[in-house]
Protein backbone atom coordinates (compact mmCIF):
# COMPACT_ATOMS: atom_id res chain seq x y z
CA UNK A 1 0.00 0.00 0.00
CA UNK A 2 1.43 3.39 -1.07
CA UNK A 3 0.92 6.70 1.04
CA UNK A 4 -2.35 7.77 0.88
CA UNK A 5 -3.83 11.16 1.49
CA UNK A 6 -7.50 11.74 2.51
CA UNK A 7 -10.09 14.18 1.96
CA UNK A 8 -13.71 14.64 3.23
CA UNK A 9 -15.92 14.89 0.36
CA UNK A 10 -17.73 18.40 1.02
CA UNK A 11 -19.92 18.48 3.31
CA UNK A 12 -21.39 14.94 2.91
CA UNK A 13 -18.75 13.28 4.86
CA UNK A 14 -17.82 10.76 2.58
CA UNK A 15 -13.93 10.01 3.12
CA UNK A 16 -12.24 10.04 -0.44
CA UNK A 17 -8.53 9.86 -1.47
CA UNK A 18 -7.24 13.08 -1.92
CA UNK A 19 -6.50 12.36 -5.64
CA UNK A 20 -9.51 10.98 -7.27
CA UNK A 21 -9.65 8.91 -11.36
CA UNK A 22 -10.97 10.82 -14.08
CA UNK A 23 -12.47 8.50 -16.37
CA UNK A 24 -12.68 10.76 -19.89
CA UNK A 25 -9.88 9.39 -21.60
CA UNK A 26 -10.64 5.17 -20.82
CA UNK A 27 -13.87 5.95 -22.61
CA UNK A 28 -12.12 6.07 -26.12
CA UNK A 29 -13.25 7.87 -29.01
CA UNK A 30 -16.89 10.32 -29.52
CA UNK A 31 -17.63 12.77 -31.90
CA UNK A 32 -20.50 16.12 -32.11
CA UNK A 33 -20.38 16.13 -36.11
CA UNK A 34 -16.71 16.44 -37.19
CA UNK A 35 -15.51 17.29 -33.74
CA UNK A 36 -13.05 15.03 -31.49
CA UNK A 37 -14.80 14.72 -27.73
CA UNK A 38 -12.36 12.00 -26.63
CA UNK A 39 -8.65 11.18 -26.19
CA UNK A 40 -8.44 8.55 -28.91
CA UNK A 41 -8.56 5.05 -28.85
CA UNK A 42 -7.92 3.02 -25.58
CA UNK A 43 -7.37 -0.56 -24.77
CA UNK A 44 -10.62 -1.93 -22.46
CA UNK A 45 -7.80 -4.22 -20.88
CA UNK A 46 -5.29 -2.10 -20.04
CA UNK A 47 -7.89 0.15 -18.35
CA UNK A 48 -9.51 -2.38 -16.43
CA UNK A 49 -5.86 -3.03 -15.21
CA UNK A 50 -5.44 0.68 -14.17
CA UNK A 51 -8.54 1.32 -12.29
CA UNK A 52 -7.88 -2.12 -10.32
CA UNK A 53 -4.03 -0.80 -9.50
CA UNK A 54 -5.83 2.42 -7.94
CA UNK A 55 -8.04 0.49 -5.66
CA UNK A 56 -4.82 -1.44 -4.40
CA UNK A 57 -2.90 1.98 -3.87
CA UNK A 58 -5.44 3.56 -2.06
CA UNK A 59 -7.23 5.53 -4.33
CA UNK A 60 -11.06 5.50 -4.24
CA UNK A 61 -12.44 8.01 -5.85
CA UNK A 62 -13.41 7.79 -9.62
CA UNK A 63 -14.86 10.26 -12.11
CA UNK A 64 -16.42 9.78 -15.02
CA UNK A 65 -19.67 11.11 -17.36
CA UNK A 66 -23.16 9.10 -19.26
CA UNK A 67 -21.44 11.01 -22.02
CA UNK A 68 -17.52 10.09 -21.98
CA UNK A 69 -17.01 7.58 -25.16
CA UNK A 70 -20.96 7.95 -25.37
CA UNK A 71 -21.35 5.72 -22.51
CA UNK A 72 -18.21 3.55 -22.46
CA UNK A 73 -16.31 4.72 -20.01
CA UNK A 74 -19.37 3.92 -17.96
CA UNK A 75 -19.41 0.43 -18.97
CA UNK A 76 -15.95 -0.12 -18.46
CA UNK A 77 -16.00 1.40 -14.94
CA UNK A 78 -19.05 -0.91 -13.60
CA UNK A 79 -17.03 -3.49 -15.41
CA UNK A 80 -14.08 -3.32 -13.06
CA UNK A 81 -15.97 -2.24 -10.01
CA UNK A 82 -17.56 -5.83 -10.00
CA UNK A 83 -17.14 -7.17 -6.68
CA UNK A 84 -15.54 -3.79 -5.60
CA UNK A 85 -18.47 -1.29 -5.64
CA UNK A 86 -18.28 -1.49 -1.43
CA UNK A 87 -14.67 0.07 -2.03
CA UNK A 88 -15.26 3.26 -4.19
CA UNK A 89 -16.78 6.24 -4.59
CA UNK A 90 -18.36 7.17 -8.07
CA UNK A 91 -19.25 10.14 -9.11
CA UNK A 92 -20.70 10.57 -13.21
CA UNK A 93 -22.46 13.02 -15.00
CA UNK A 94 -25.38 13.64 -16.58
CA UNK A 95 -27.01 16.27 -19.63
CA UNK A 96 -25.25 15.22 -22.90
CA UNK A 97 -28.10 13.19 -24.95
CA UNK A 98 -26.34 10.50 -27.06
CA UNK A 99 -25.77 7.40 -29.11
CA UNK A 100 -23.86 4.55 -27.87
CA UNK A 101 -23.46 3.03 -31.18
CA UNK A 102 -22.54 5.70 -33.16
CA UNK A 103 -20.54 7.43 -30.43
CA UNK A 104 -22.23 10.65 -31.72
CA UNK A 105 -23.51 13.35 -29.42
CA UNK A 106 -26.54 15.21 -30.45
CA UNK A 107 -27.83 17.11 -27.75
CA UNK A 108 -28.84 17.75 -23.67
CA UNK A 109 -31.57 17.27 -21.70
CA UNK A 110 -31.81 18.72 -18.41
CA UNK A 111 -36.04 18.44 -17.92
CA UNK A 112 -36.89 16.21 -15.17
CA UNK A 113 -37.68 13.64 -17.24
CA UNK A 114 -34.58 13.59 -19.19
CA UNK A 115 -32.09 14.03 -15.48
CA UNK A 116 -34.13 10.73 -14.76
CA UNK A 117 -34.22 8.99 -17.84
CA UNK A 118 -29.89 9.68 -17.50
CA UNK A 119 -29.98 8.37 -13.81
CA UNK A 120 -31.21 4.95 -14.58
CA UNK A 121 -28.97 4.89 -17.74
CA UNK A 122 -26.15 5.29 -16.01
CA UNK A 123 -26.96 2.93 -12.89
CA UNK A 124 -27.32 -0.02 -15.54
CA UNK A 125 -23.87 0.68 -17.23
CA UNK A 126 -22.23 1.27 -14.21
CA UNK A 127 -23.83 -1.94 -12.78
CA UNK A 128 -25.02 -0.47 -8.99
CA UNK A 129 -27.94 0.29 -6.88
CA UNK A 130 -26.74 4.20 -6.50
CA UNK A 131 -24.81 6.92 -7.53
CA UNK A 132 -22.47 8.58 -4.75
CA UNK A 133 -22.14 12.21 -6.60
CA UNK A 134 -23.91 13.16 -9.47
CA UNK A 135 -23.13 16.17 -11.43
CA UNK A 136 -24.93 18.45 -14.10
CA UNK A 137 -22.37 18.23 -17.05
CA UNK A 138 -23.43 22.12 -18.76
CA UNK A 139 -20.74 24.69 -17.83
CA UNK A 140 -22.91 27.48 -19.21
CA UNK A 141 -26.30 26.50 -18.13
CA UNK A 142 -27.95 29.62 -17.27
CA UNK A 143 -28.14 30.25 -13.30
CA UNK A 144 -31.48 31.77 -12.98
CA UNK A 145 -32.96 28.44 -14.74
CA UNK A 146 -31.33 26.07 -12.34
CA UNK A 147 -33.13 25.74 -9.53
CA UNK A 148 -35.88 22.74 -10.72
CA UNK A 149 -32.40 21.07 -12.27
CA UNK A 150 -31.62 20.99 -8.00
CA UNK A 151 -34.87 20.21 -6.85
CA UNK A 152 -35.15 17.18 -9.20
CA UNK A 153 -31.68 16.05 -7.78
CA UNK A 154 -32.93 16.65 -4.22
CA UNK A 155 -35.89 14.12 -4.97
CA UNK A 156 -33.61 11.51 -6.61
CA UNK A 157 -31.38 11.84 -3.11
CA UNK A 158 -34.44 11.20 -1.53
CA UNK A 159 -35.12 8.04 -3.44
CA UNK A 160 -32.00 6.41 -2.51
CA UNK A 161 -30.84 6.68 -6.59
CA UNK A 162 -27.82 9.20 -5.56
CA UNK A 163 -26.35 10.38 -2.45
CA UNK A 164 -25.56 13.86 -3.30
CA UNK A 165 -24.97 15.91 -6.16
CA UNK A 166 -22.41 18.91 -7.69
CA UNK A 167 -22.76 21.01 -10.90
CA UNK A 168 -19.78 21.03 -13.24
CA UNK A 169 -19.17 24.75 -14.10
CA UNK A 170 -16.66 26.99 -13.85
CA UNK A 171 -18.90 30.63 -12.62
CA UNK A 172 -19.49 31.21 -9.29
CA UNK A 173 -22.95 32.56 -9.81
CA UNK A 174 -24.19 28.94 -10.98
CA UNK A 175 -22.36 26.97 -8.47
CA UNK A 176 -24.29 29.66 -5.80
CA UNK A 177 -27.54 28.36 -6.72
CA UNK A 178 -26.36 24.55 -6.37
CA UNK A 179 -24.89 25.44 -2.94
CA UNK A 180 -28.17 26.39 -1.60
CA UNK A 181 -29.65 22.35 -2.05
CA UNK A 182 -29.04 20.63 1.41
CA UNK A 183 -27.66 17.53 -0.89
CA UNK A 184 -25.29 19.59 -3.09
CA UNK A 185 -21.64 18.81 -1.64
CA UNK A 186 -19.52 19.39 -4.87
CA UNK A 187 -18.72 21.70 -7.54
CA UNK A 188 -16.30 20.20 -10.50
CA UNK A 189 -14.48 23.05 -11.64
CA UNK A 190 -11.20 23.35 -14.34
CA UNK A 191 -8.45 23.95 -11.83
CA UNK A 192 -4.70 24.19 -12.11
CA UNK A 193 -1.36 25.63 -11.39
CA UNK A 194 -1.12 27.63 -15.16
CA UNK A 195 -5.24 28.06 -14.76
CA UNK A 196 -6.49 29.26 -11.04
CA UNK A 197 -10.24 30.30 -10.78
CA UNK A 198 -10.03 32.23 -7.33
CA UNK A 199 -13.82 32.87 -7.36
CA UNK A 200 -15.03 29.58 -7.21
CA UNK A 201 -12.29 27.91 -4.85
CA UNK A 202 -13.23 30.47 -2.53
CA UNK A 203 -17.22 29.78 -2.86
CA UNK A 204 -16.23 26.02 -2.38
CA UNK A 205 -14.79 26.91 1.06
CA UNK A 206 -17.86 29.07 1.93
CA UNK A 207 -20.22 26.70 1.44
CA UNK A 208 -18.22 23.44 2.72
CA UNK A 209 -18.10 22.47 -1.37
CA UNK A 210 -15.40 19.94 -2.86
CA UNK A 211 -13.77 21.55 -5.14
CA UNK A 212 -13.16 18.84 -7.60
CA UNK A 213 -10.45 20.00 -10.39
CA UNK A 214 -11.14 18.84 -14.04
CA UNK A 215 -7.94 19.63 -16.33
CA UNK A 216 -5.59 19.34 -13.01
CA UNK A 217 -2.48 18.29 -15.39
CA UNK A 218 -4.01 21.12 -18.10
CA UNK A 219 -4.85 18.25 -20.56
CA UNK A 220 -1.34 16.78 -20.83
CA UNK A 221 0.52 20.09 -20.59
CA UNK A 222 1.75 19.42 -16.80
CA UNK A 223 2.44 15.45 -17.44
CA UNK A 224 5.90 16.66 -19.14
CA UNK A 225 5.05 14.80 -21.85
CA UNK A 226 4.28 17.16 -24.63
CA UNK A 227 7.16 20.14 -26.47
CA UNK A 228 5.83 22.69 -28.41
CA UNK A 229 5.84 20.84 -31.73
CA UNK A 230 4.06 17.74 -30.40
CA UNK A 231 1.02 16.93 -32.97
CA UNK A 232 -1.64 15.24 -31.53
CA UNK A 233 -4.07 12.58 -33.32
CA UNK A 234 -7.27 13.29 -35.32
CA UNK A 235 -9.44 11.66 -33.31
CA UNK A 236 -7.88 13.38 -30.24
CA UNK A 237 -10.16 16.52 -28.09
CA UNK A 238 -7.00 18.05 -28.45
CA UNK A 239 -6.36 17.74 -32.29
CA UNK A 240 -7.16 20.47 -34.88
CA UNK A 241 -10.80 19.58 -34.84
CA UNK A 242 -11.15 20.88 -31.35
CA UNK A 243 -13.88 21.94 -29.16
CA UNK A 244 -14.21 25.80 -29.01
CA UNK A 245 -13.37 25.70 -25.47
CA UNK A 246 -9.95 24.16 -25.73
CA UNK A 247 -7.58 26.37 -24.74
CA UNK A 248 -4.36 24.28 -23.63
CA UNK A 249 -4.28 23.16 -27.16
CA UNK A 250 -4.01 24.98 -30.82
CA UNK A 251 -4.60 23.13 -34.11
CA UNK A 252 -3.59 19.74 -32.65
CA UNK A 253 -0.27 21.61 -31.15
CA UNK A 254 0.46 22.94 -27.09
CA UNK A 255 -0.24 26.57 -26.85
CA UNK A 256 3.00 28.52 -26.25
CA UNK A 257 1.43 31.17 -23.79
CA UNK A 258 0.40 27.74 -21.15
CA UNK A 259 4.11 26.38 -22.07
CA UNK A 260 5.90 29.31 -21.71
CA UNK A 261 3.54 29.14 -18.01
CA UNK A 262 4.94 25.56 -17.66
CA UNK A 263 8.79 25.92 -17.83
CA UNK A 264 8.77 29.06 -15.29
CA UNK A 265 7.23 26.77 -12.88
CA UNK A 266 9.01 23.61 -13.80
CA UNK A 267 11.77 23.69 -11.29
CA UNK A 268 9.90 24.00 -8.16
CA UNK A 269 6.94 21.61 -9.23
CA UNK A 270 9.77 19.10 -10.01
CA UNK A 271 11.34 19.72 -5.90
CA UNK A 272 12.49 16.89 -4.07
CA UNK A 273 12.23 14.88 -6.60
CA UNK A 274 8.81 14.91 -7.85
CA UNK A 275 8.01 14.29 -11.44
CA UNK A 276 6.22 17.65 -13.45
CA UNK A 277 2.78 16.03 -12.86
CA UNK A 278 3.33 15.52 -9.53
CA UNK A 279 4.11 18.72 -8.66
CA UNK A 280 1.22 19.62 -10.40
CA UNK A 281 -1.29 17.89 -7.78
CA UNK A 282 0.73 18.97 -5.38
CA UNK A 283 0.31 22.60 -5.86
CA UNK A 284 -3.69 21.90 -6.15
CA UNK A 285 -3.42 19.92 -2.84
CA UNK A 286 -1.76 23.39 -1.51
CA UNK A 287 -4.13 25.52 -2.96
CA UNK A 288 -7.08 24.39 -1.05
CA UNK A 289 -8.13 21.63 1.47
CA UNK A 290 -11.21 21.39 -0.56
CA UNK A 291 -9.65 20.71 -3.22
CA UNK A 292 -9.76 17.49 -5.37
CA UNK A 293 -7.97 16.28 -8.26
CA UNK A 294 -8.94 14.07 -10.78
CA UNK A 295 -6.46 13.73 -13.48
CA UNK A 296 -7.23 11.17 -16.32
CA UNK A 297 -5.42 7.72 -17.21
CA UNK A 298 -5.13 5.69 -19.97
CA UNK A 299 -1.93 3.06 -18.46
CA UNK A 300 -1.26 1.55 -15.05
CA UNK A 301 1.79 3.67 -15.38
CA UNK A 302 0.15 6.69 -15.21
CA UNK A 303 -1.88 5.69 -12.55
CA UNK A 304 1.21 4.39 -10.46
CA UNK A 305 2.91 8.05 -11.05
CA UNK A 306 -0.14 9.63 -9.79
CA UNK A 307 -0.79 8.26 -7.06
CA UNK A 308 2.81 8.65 -6.03
CA UNK A 309 2.24 11.96 -5.82
CA UNK A 310 0.61 11.49 -2.11
CA UNK A 311 3.43 10.19 -1.50
CA UNK A 312 5.18 13.90 -1.66
CA UNK A 313 2.34 15.55 0.02
CA UNK A 314 1.30 19.09 -0.73
CA UNK A 315 3.29 22.13 -1.81
CA UNK A 316 4.81 24.29 1.29
CA UNK A 317 3.20 27.90 1.39
CA UNK A 318 6.54 29.63 0.63
CA UNK A 319 6.53 26.98 -2.73
CA UNK A 320 3.91 29.01 -3.88
CA UNK A 321 4.25 32.20 -2.72
CA UNK A 322 7.37 31.80 -5.28
CA UNK A 323 5.17 30.12 -8.33
CA UNK A 324 2.44 33.11 -7.44
CA UNK A 325 5.43 35.41 -8.14
CA UNK A 326 6.90 33.58 -11.40
CA UNK A 327 3.34 33.14 -13.39
CA UNK A 328 2.15 36.44 -11.84
CA UNK A 329 5.05 38.31 -13.59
Amino acid sequence: MSTVMYRTLGRSGIKVSALGMGCWAIGGPFWSGETPLGWGEVDDGESIRAIHRAIDLGCNFFDTANVYGAGHSERVLGSALAGRRDKVVIATKFNAVFDEITRQVSGSDSSHAGIRTACEDSLRRLGTDFIDLYQFHDNGFPAEKAEPIRETLEDLVKEGKIRTYGWSTDFPDRAEVFAQGEHCTAIQFQLNVLDDNPDVVSLCERYNLAAINRGPLAMGLLTGKYTVGTQVTPDDVRGEKSPEWMKYFKDGKPSSEFMKMREAVRDILTSSGRAVAQGALAWLWARSPQTLPIPGFRTVKQVEENCQAMAFGPLTSGQMSEIAALLSG
